[in-house]
């Protein structure tokens, strides 16, 4: 059982930033794609980005593209989702995500392994 672990989310103003973090339990980590989901009030989880096991191949939302980086590092087993520019459309739960195959599809049935989320709001 792979255990995920996020960290980071708080409560900020518009234009400011934040940097979540995911640590995985996962033994292997470093040879899985991760990915990061959110999932608004009332909105199904969307797909926000992901990074390939080496780190070097990344893909992102277009409502994201330009904002949020991700990356990892695997001597650490976690993952990272930094975030500039904040808006209050991208208040949401945040989670990381990681699939038994090492999909990087951008659809969260894929995945197999959740982390319990945190939580991002952001003030106008």
């Amino acid at each position: 059982q792979v255990q995920l672990a996020e960290s980071g989310g708080g409560l900020v103003q518009a234009g400011d930033s934040l940097k979540l973090s995911c640590t995985s339990s996962r033994r292997t980590f470093s040879t899985y794609s991760m990915a990061w989901f959110r999932q608004a009030p009332g909105k199904e989880r969307e797909f926000v980005a992901v990074t390939s096991w080496s780190g070097h191949n990344t893909r992102y939302a277009d409502f994201v593209k330009g904002r949020f980086t991700i990356s990892r590092d695997n001597g650490e087993n976690t993952v990272y989702l930094q975030m500039n520019n904040l808006q209050p459309e991208d208040t949401a739960v945040y989670y990381c995500a990681t699939a038994l195959t090492g999909s990087d599809d951008e659809l969260p049935f894929e995945y197999d392994y959740w982390g319990q989320g945190t939580q991002v709001t952001v003030s106008s």
